[in-house]
Parts: C-alpha cells; sequence; structure tokens
C-alpha cells in the first residue's frame, strides 16, 4: 500500500524504479507461470518479467496438453497469468538485460527502462531459440506446415505427403514416427555426408521399411499462391510436392542476462545444440540462489512437461527459502520489505494532501477517520489538522515511522497502525465513519480478503472514499526492449472490483463513481486523471 503510488506512463521522463522481491522470475511462458504460482500461494513476492517471445510463438495450437489440447498457446499464457494473479504474484512487460550479484547476497535484475528488480531467488525460464537451416522459404511457414516435432504436430499432418529433412543424424531419430503417421513420407538427406554406423543402421531399416531416401540437398521450399508449403526443390533439379515439411533445428539457450553471473551452456548430448546444466532436483544451477525450468534445461520438453518442471523448481524455490528463513529466526514478508525500501529514502511525494480527498471531504464533520495505505501521511496529517480522530495504516513501518515524526513535529495526535490490509482483521474490529483509500495498493486474494476488511471497517452511515489512478494509460503497449512497466495492475485490487462489491452487497448507496481530471498539486504530475468511488454504508 502507498500514498499517491505512482503509476507512470510518461517513459521518457520516468526515474528509475528498483522494487524488492523475493523471487524474480524471468520469462512468463508455461515453466515461469507455473513456478510462479506456486511461490505466489507459498505467500512468497513473485514478479514475473516476459517480453512477449516465447518458443511457441509462431504455432497457432498447442498438443498434447492434456485438458488444454488444441488450445492456442496465448490462451495458456492468458489464463496462467491471471491465476498467479489470483493470488498476488506480478506479471510485468519488459524484459531483463542482466542478472548480477548484490553485495547483500541477493541478486540485481537489470530491466529495460533503466529499472531493477532486487531478488533473493532468480528463475530462468527463457527458453531456447530455434535455429532452422539455411532453406530458402522455410522460415516464413515455421509453426505452420513447416513443423519440428512429432508429437506437438505430427497429428496433423497424418495421412498427408510428407517430407522429412535430415540435417544431423539425430534427425533420423524421430522418422519411425512419422513413418506409421502416413504412408507417404520422403527422407531427404540434407548436407549429410559419411553416416556413422549407428545412423547408418537407422537409415537402412527406414529404407528397407519402404520409405523413400533422397540423398540431395534441398534448395529452396516451394509454395502455392496462398502461401501453403508445396514442396521442396532438390539441388539436382527435382521438385518433391509436399503438404507439410518435417525439419530439425538446432538450438541455441537463451542466457545472454545470466552472463554476468559466470553461467554458461552445455553441449546438449544430442549435439544439436546447447542448455543449461542444472541440478536434477531443484532445478539450481551452478550459481547458489539461480535457478532455471523448462527447456532451457531440457529442449525436448514441451508445454506440459515444461508447466510441470516450473512447478516443482518452484516448489524448490519455495524450500530454500523457508529454510533460509528459519535459519533466520526470521519470517518475512517481500511485500513489506518492498515498501519499506522504498520508503526508507528520500521523500517520494509532495507531502500535500491528495486533491480529491479534500474535495470529497471538505464539509464533512471531523469523526473517526482511518487512512488505508497511509504512505508518508500527506491525507492523515491534513484530517488531523481539521479535527478528525484518525488511525493512518500500512505495511511499510518506515512509511508509518515518517507519519509519526511529522505527527509529533506538528502537534497532531494521529494514531499509527502497521498491518497489511490482507491480514485477517486488519483493523482490529474498529469501524469508522470515513474510511479513506487514497492511490492504495495490496495484492489479490482468492477469497478477496483485502477487500472485505475495506468494506468492513466502515461504520453504519459511514463513508468510504476510493480514489485510484485511470489505469488505462497502463495498458497501452510499450516495446519491451525499450521499458518495463514496473507495476502489474492487475494484481491488485482496483477500484471496479470494489465498485462491483458494493452493488452485490446490500446496504450500501454509491453517491460518486466517476472518472475526472486529478486536481493539481501532487509529486506525481504524470498522472492525469482520478477514478473517485464515493459511497455510504446505509445499513
Amino acid at each position: 500500500m502507498a500514498h499517491e503510488h505512482s503509476h507512470d506512463h510518461d517513459h521518457s521522463s520516468r526515474p528509475p524504479v528498483e522494487r524488492h522481491c523475493d523471487v524474480a522470475v524471468i520469462g512468463g511462458s508455461a515453466a515461469g507461470l507455473a513456478a510462479a504460482l506456486q511461490l505466489a500461494r507459498q505467500r512468497r513476492t513473485v514478479v514475473v518479467v516476459d517480453d512477449g517471445t516465447p518458443r511457441n510463438a509462431p504455432a497457432a495450437h498447442m498438443h498434447g496438453y492434456l485438458g488444454r489440447e488444441a488450445a492456442p498457446p496465448s490462451e495458456l499464457v492468458a489464463v496462467g497469468r491471471e491465476e498467479v494473479r489470483r493470488y498476488g504474484g506480478e506479471v510485468l512487460t519488459g524484459r531483463v538485460l542482466a542478472v548480477r550479484p548484490a553485495a547483500d547476497g541477493r541478486f540485481r535484475v537489470e530491466l529495460s527502462g533503466g529499472h531493477t528488480l532486487l531478488a533473493r531467488r532468480v528463475l530462468a525460464a527463457t527458453g531456447i531459440v530455434d535455429e532452422l537451416p539455411d532453406i530458402e522459404g522455410l522460415a516464413s511457414r515455421w509453426g505452420q506446415d513447416v513443423i519440428h516435432c512429432p508429437f506437438c504436430h505430427g497429428y496433423e499432418v497424418r495421412d498427408q505427403r510428407l517430407v522429412q529433412v535430415v540435417t544431423h543424424p539425430m534427425g533420423l531419430h524421430p522418422t519411425p514416427l512419422l513413418r506409421h503417421l502416413t504412408d507417404r513420407l520422403t527422407v531427404v538427406l540434407h548436407g549429410l555426408g559419411d553416416l556413422d554406423e549407428t545412423a547408418a543402421t537407422a537409415l537402412d531399416a527406414i529404407e528397407t521399411a519402404g520409405v523413400t531416401v533422397e540423398r540431395t540437398d534441398v534448395t529452396r521450399l516451394t509454395t502455392h499462391p496462398d502461401g501453403s508449403v508445396a514442396g521442396v526443390e532438390l539441388a539436382d533439379g527435382r521438385t518433391l510436392e509436399a503438404d507439410a515439411v518435417m525439419v530439425g533445428t538446432r538450438f541455441r539457450a537463451r542466457l545472454d542476462a545470466l552472463a554476468p553471473l559466470g553461467l554458461e551452456p552445455s553441449a546438449h548430448p544430442s549435439g544439436l545444440g546447447e542448455v543449461l546444466g542444472v541440478d536434477p532436483m531443484t532445478g539450481q544451477t551452478a550459481v547458489a540462489g539461480v535457478y532455471a525450468a523448462g527447456n532451457l534445461t531440457d529442449p525436448s520438453l514441451q508445454v506440459l512437461p515444461s508447466a510441470a518442471h516450473g512447478s516443482r523448481v518452484g516448489a524448490m524455490i519455495a524450500f530454500s527459502l523457508a529454510d533460509e528463513d528459519l535459519r533466520a529466526r526470521a519470517r518475512t514478508s517481500g511485500e513489506e520489505g518492498d515498501w519499506d525500501a522504498r520508503y526508507g529514502g528520500e521523500r517520494m511525494w509532495s507531502g500535500n494532501p491528495n486533491g480529491t480527498l479534500v474535495a470529497e471531504v471538505e464539509g464533512m464533520p471531523p469523526a473517526r477517520a482511518l487512512d488505508v495505505g497511509a504512505g508518508e501521511g500527506g491525507d492523515a496529517l491534513w484530517l488531523a489538522g481539521r479535527g478528525w480522530e484518525v488511525t493512518a495504516t500500512d505495511i511499510s513501518g518506515a512509511a508509518l515511522r515518517q507519519v509519526g515524526d511529522a505527527a509529533q513535529s506538528r502537534g497532531l495526535d494521529v494514531t499509527l497502525l502497521h498491518t497489511d490490509a490482507n491480514a485477517p482483521a486488519a483493523y482490529g474490529g474498529s469501524t469508522f465513519d470515513l474510511v479513506s483509500l487514497q492511490y492504495g495498493s495490496f495484492l489479490r486474494t482468492p477469497e478477496q480478503r483485502g477487500l472485505r476488511n475495506l468494506l468492513g471497517a466502515v461504520a453504519p452511515g459511514g463513508t468510504l472514499l476510493v480514489v485510484s489512478h485511470d489505469q488505462a494509460p497502463m495498458r497501452e503497449p510499450v516495446d519491451p526492449a525499450e521499458q518495463t512497466r514496473m507495476w502489474d495492475p492487475e494484481a491488485y485490487l482496483g477500484v471496479e472490483e470494489i465498485a462491483a462489491a458494493l452493488a452485490q452487497e446490500p446496504g450500501w448507496t454509491v453517491q460518486v463513481h466517476e472518472t475526472r481530471p486529478r486536481p493539481a498539486g501532487a509529486a506525481s504530475t504524470h498522472h492525469v486523471d482520478d477514478v473517485v468511488l464515493r459511497a455510504v454504508r446505509t445499513g
């Protein structure tokens, strides 16, 4: 929670932001999201950074995923993000540029736009990059009718004219599967010289079983007018008609961001590329505290086993954090640490009360007020100065110390309550005539505990006043290579959810629910519009 919590969308003028978390996850596809879900459910602050370049981006559908067979990969990602956010995990659009060790044993995760995450653990789920043979026309049809995996797409090309382009002896490994899927299979040995004994034996078995084998290079892919595959042109001038082409790829581990840690890939036993070595049980790399999951560690993992691997590694990271806390005899809150880090330095905001609060409260008789997410205390101090009996709450002890010092210096009486909005009975069962949530943020929970605490704190006849940033600018697209969005509004309770709850709950009258220009005077001058919700508890 924070006073004047800034969701800046003017990227050209935005200063760099540093945030603290338990775990930074690099990559937001199946493995990364599955790990994040495990960690969020263990009450760990987890931030996923995703640049929108998954390995399976060209594919329209994924296969072999029980319960989601033939679903678009983007659908899985969307559902996965929603599930992670339901437990307070954040998914940021951006790019991790480098991971470096920090002096205190944590990791400094450097992001596009100059921003930083300081994390206790790092999970790399960046995947691998497929490198296609240098054959004209292959790349444009990749993931459509140019395929590489009989389990991912083999059924879809069953009984069709299929040309398999083999560029490495290991490329013969899936050929028996392809022969079972179609009786119209041709194998082309592209760029292959003498085969070793194992490969020669495999090839002999393939030919003996009736599969046509062409020992010549492929020059290009031919297509129909609509762009679909028509065939492959061979070096001797012949063209083999085809409905689909199977081609083996080489692969490269996406490890650039981990280079400052000294982590380097190792050769995969197939000879086709490189992967990042990890402990087979925990997923930890050679650098303690840095983990990896998914096909970054094993190129054979499809989406389902990648998710399963991410889930297991996420659990192992949760164990490592819990063991570390146990040894330190601590029960840490990553969210509290994040806010404490922000409020532990120079003043962030103007110290003025929020203009919308002033406009809405002016004329109300002073009574008991609860300032939720008080931050540096501008609102609480203004209310106290006008005779209100104020309780200021925040998850950050550092913020509340500032409020207390300022109240003492002004001779004002403000009660300080160090609490998490999502804690059971966060406000001690007390009720108030005014409950104010000004640009406050608290993470979602499935049962909406924070929302119930908020509504339950309003006394009969009392007023709930919620003021939020207009989130529309936060949903505008950004180029991840240039900028990282440092906040995920979907992970936090929003004003629209509060309004929806009021509409469903008897005993409330909504007096105002509108978007309006923000009054002048706040430090975050980039912010333009407020969403204002004012409701009275009538029952």
